[in-house]
């Protein structure tokens, strides 16, 4: 089984939202979180063991990972979405 992380600012709608979307596929097992750390579910490091490919949304989010979480992301693969936060 594979492990896919959807990660978000705050855990509350682009990151959930994409882990229901794929929670049903066989053969992955989805978890998210958000990077804030106010978020519904904040990052952990024990979710980054977890995971097999971790999926951001924007990029500035894989910059603020890179910065906060560098020393567990060596051999990850890490993907962009580039789903911009434009919600009224």
């Amino acid at each position: 089984m594979k492990h896919l992380l959807f990660l978000c600012s705050q855990n509350k709608l682009r990151s959930p939202t994409a882990e229901s979307i794929f929670a049903d596929h066989p053969g992955i097992d989805i978890d998210s979180a958000g990077l804030n750390n106010n978020a519904v579910v904040p990052l952990s490091t024990e979710q980054l063991e977890w995971e097999d490919f971790i999926i951001v949304i924007e990029r500035t989010h894989r910059t603020r990972l890179n910065c906060k979480f560098k020393h567990s992301l060596a051999g990850k693969r890490i993907a962009v979405l580039g789903i911009s936060d434009n919600y009224e």
